[in-house]
Order: C-alpha cells, then structure tokens, then sequence
C-alpha cells in the first residue's frame, strides 16, 4: 500500500513535474483559450504530457487544473463543469502513473482577479469557488492540494481553509516571488517575504511551505528561498523553481535553461534538505529526467557516504 505523501518525503524526497500551460501549446492549446476544459475534450492529449512526466520519474504530477476554479472557468463558459473537470483532472494522473503509482496533487491556482475593495470580487465568491475546486480533487483521490503562485496572504488563506474543509491529507501553500530590479532579494508582487508566508502558512495550518514561478526564480534564488523558510519554520519544503528566463522567439515565449544547465543546481536544492523538488515555467519532460538522473546519483552517493 502507497505511503502518504508527508510520511514518503521523511524517507527520501520526491520528485515533481515541470510546467503543463507551455507542453499544451506545444501540443495545440492556442493562446487564451482554457486549457482545463482539455480534460474533459482532450483527456488523451493532457494524458500524453503527464505520462512522459510519470517516464521521465515524476514521483508526483499536478493536476491540470491551475484555472480549474468556477471564477476561472467562467471567463470561457465552463463554471458549470468545474466539478467534472477537475475530478476528470484527477482521473487522467491516476492514468499517466499506471501501475507504477504516484502521487496526484491537486492543483489550486489564483482566481485571476482582486477581492473587494481593490477589486470585483467577493471573499465568499472566492471562498466558494475554493472549496469546490478542493472538494472536487479531494473526492477524486487526489493525494495533496497544492494552492500555488500565491502573491497575497487573504487569496492563500481561503486556499488552504478550502483544502483543510475537503479533507485534504497534505496541503501545500506555494508563492510566487519576484527578485528585485537591484537583485538583492526577492519577495511576492504584493510584498509578502519568505520568512512572513512560511510563518503565516505554518500558522494556517499548511503541511508544506513551496514556490514556485516568479521573475527571475531559477534554481539558486530556489536555494535561497528554501534557507529562508527553513529559518523560521520546521516545515518540509518544496520548489518547482523557471527553466531561466522567458524569451520571444518568432512570436513565441521560449525559456532559455536547457535541462543541463538546470540540473547543474539540484545537489545544492539536496542539500538544502528539500521534501519536493519540480520545476516551473518552460520546464518539460526532458528537464524531469534529467533531475531523476541527479537526485538518484545524488541520494545514492549521500547514502554511501553514510555508510563508510
């Protein structure tokens, strides 16, 4: 019988998938249009993504459902679907593991608008909108909730309490940083620091303290962050840092670390005493490989070590 996630990552950690919004261009999806709803008119093409993820040696894949929340859905006429496509979401990662097994998080992306005052939206909107979303991959099987690219403490706590209300084993709290103009540090769009989300996560009730996305987060920023946390909280960490950083090409938005030169940072994420380790914006299935190969040679090595 499958480990639950928060007891696995006390053994050893875990490997997470790369990005999904970038691979369904690549496989069709054209530009603004809802990706999500694939689940339900193109399960076999998310299925094909997520199953050369699980190849690659993904011990975890998030759903596709990063706009999968009524707000979201209802920007292309699909509100009345949110229930079946994030359980469909759920359905396709069971299905891309196979027999091999592995961990489905369900993921919980922003609502892509502002809260009242500053903004059109309801708090009970969003609430709603949340436990749904939650509720929907909970009873779908889904192993953790992820509530990712997070720049606001209020949108990150109806998230988590969403999570927590469906009966989620693990929940995740993920943010999304940006590194300053001078490069000295780096915190969320709307100011929040490493040191005040993983405290305000920890005190929420979150199980794991990630980020993920974010202007300049490649894999030492990643590092940084993760020392961060780990300052203030004893939390396990996960990072699911860009492949570099985003370029036009022929109309085209490419990312331009290639997996050598990204696995190049995994020992020091290792060593940073990481629990989940994905990679974000312009990663693919060859990125993930090439982390398997690295965290394998790696974990291998620290356990010889030991022994000597």
């Amino acid at each position: 019988m499958k480990k639950p996630l928060l007891e696995a990552i006390k053994e050893r950690p875990q490997l997470g998938d790369g990005a999904m919004g970038t691979q369904l261009m690549l496989a069709g999806l054209e530009q603004g249009n809802c990706g999500e709803a694939w689940n339900l008119t193109h399960p076999e093409r998310v299925l094909a993504i997520q199953r050369r993820y699980a190849e690659a040696g993904s011990d975890c894949i998030l759903t596709n459902t990063f706009g999968g929340s009524r707000i979201m859905l209802n920007r292309h006429g699909n509100a009345g679907k949110a229930v079946e496509i994030n359980q469909a979401a759920a359905a396709i990662v069971r299905q891309a593991f196979g027999e091999q097994g592995g961990y489905c998080i369900g993921d919980i992306g922003p609502f892509g608008g502002l809260m009242e005052p500053y903004g059109d939206f309801t708090e009970e909107q969003v609430r709603t909108a949340f436990e749904e979303q939650a509720q929907a991959l909970v009873d779908a099987g889904a192993d953790a909730i992820i509530i990712e690219t997070q720049t606001g403490l209020e949108e990150l706590l109806l998230g988590i309490r969403a999570a927590k209300q469906a009966g989620a084993a693990c929940v995740i709290g993920s943010m999304a940083y940006d590194v300053t103009l001078d490069g000295s540090t780096f915190r969320t769009m709307m100011g929040i620091d490493p040191e005040r989300a993983a405290k305000f996560m920890e005190e929420h009730g979150a199980d794991i303290v990630a980020l993920n996305c974010g202007t300049g987060m490649e894999m030492e920023r990643a590092r940084q962050a993760a020392m961060r946390y780990k300052r203030v909280t004893q939390l396990p960490v996960m990072v699911q840092p860009n492949a570099g950083q985003p370029k036009l090409v022929n109309m085209q938005v490419v990312y331009d670390e290639t997996p050598e030169q990204m696995v190049q940072g995994v020992a020091a994420l290792l060593d940073a005493g990481i629990a989940i380790l994905g990679a974000c914006c312009g990663s693919t299935p060859d990125h993930i490989r090439a982390f398997r190969a690295a965290m394998d040679q790696h974990l291998a090595e620290r356990y010889e070590n030991q022994t000597l």
